[in-house]
């Protein structure tokens, strides 16, 4: 497999069938690839995503789908929930691992420029890393403050690039050579490539900010993960939440929601991450010791043994960074729009 680089017309303005041609072709292996890539948070922050949606919202609009990861999140009784893709490939993923009666998403493969819904539709809009996949981003934000009901949630959770700081060098290399490297296990390794690309292109999430005051949306809340490496946006639309008979009322029109898991339980996994982190770093810094010591009299030539080095020292440095961040999380109330 080799590292050409990603074809150019990806990156072009509405580029809907390159986009639905490269995600059909990397269906396999993806769910595997994420958590790796995430070091295996993603999970958590698509939970994070699907919290910031107001629980009253009747109609929500998961665009960028995908393979529908996040859609088991959002779905509610009495809720309506669509997943919307460009790629019909990642839809047929999608449709193998929902159910198809009740309260299920529905699936729509459709253009994001162009949605087929009425105006002022959608109680929520959630995007989990697919903004920066549509091209002009004002255009896509027009068209989604379009189908959103005045007063309405926009939560967006996107990978971004490195903002100045001790750790945007180690953010840096891990998009520019983890990335790409970890891409040669897909089918099409130059898809990993745009990722690593893109990401760096849509930038620290500063401009995204801009143009989303620009298309009219205002910014409720913000959350960063992984220290700034992905970031997470809840916003308002323009114009007042609309209120009907339903919602009147001391609690009434309040969908039903699942019961949140205990804190105790929550703490309890937390600290099992917590020592099975710190024993990775441990281990890792213990191998790293071990392999400097030994490197010379091993039969690996020059590049293999500073590859090697490298890779050990990464994984040390993003080990001791989770272990400092589930040390220091705490729980507390999520993003709301």
């Amino acid at each position: 497999m080799s590292d050409t680089p990603p074809p150019p017309d990806r990156f072009r303005p509405h580029a809907a069938r390159e986009m639905a041609s490269m995600f059909d072709g990397v269906t396999a292996r993806y769910d595997l690839l994420n958590r790796l890539m995430t070091l295996g948070q993603d999970g958590a922050w698509r939970a994070e995503l699907a919290g910031a949606v107001p629980p009253r919202s009747l109609a929500v609009l998961d665009l960028c789908t995908g393979n529908g990861v996040s859609l088991h999140g959002l779905t509610r009784p009495g809720r309506l929930v669509i997943g919307l893709d460009v790629s019909m490939g990642m839809l047929e993923q999608a449709a193998g691992s929902i159910w198809s009666r009740g309260w299920a998403p529905r699936l729509v493969c459709a253009d994001g420029f162009r949605l087929p819904l009425r105006d002022a539709s959608i109680d929520a809009v959630t995007i989990g890393f697919g903004i920066r996949n549509l091209r002009p981003r004002g255009a896509a934000l027009e068209e989604i403050r379009r189908v959103l009901l005045p007063g309405g949630t926009l939560a967006v959770l996107e990978a971004c690039a490195p903002r100045p700081g001790w750790f945007a060098p180690f953010h840096r290399l891990h998009l520019r050579t983890i990335v790409p490297w970890l891409g040669r296990l897909s089918p099409d390794p130059s898809a990993y490539r745009y990722l690593s690309d893109s990401i760096l292109e849509f930038g620290d999430g500063l401009e995204f900010e801009s143009d989303l005051k620009a298309a009219g949306f205002a910014v409720t809340g913000t959350r960063s993960f992984l220290l700034g490496a992905t970031r997470l946006w809840v916003t308002r639309a323009p114009g007042e939440t609309l209120q009907d008979a339903r919602s009147a009322g001391s609690g009434r029109g309040d969908l039903p929601q699942a019961p949140a898991p205990p804190p105790a339980a929550g703490e309890g996994w937390r600290l099992v991450q917590l020592a099975l982190s710190v024993a990775l770093t441990l281990g890792l810094a213990a191998g790293l010791f071990q392999f400097a010591s030994a490197a010379k009299n091993l039969p690996l030539l020059a590049w293999q043994r500073s590859a090697l080095t490298w890779l050990m020292v990464l994984g040390l440095i993003l080990f001791a960074v989770r272990s400092l961040i589930l040390a220091g999380r705490r729980g507390g109330p999520r993003p709301r729009g």
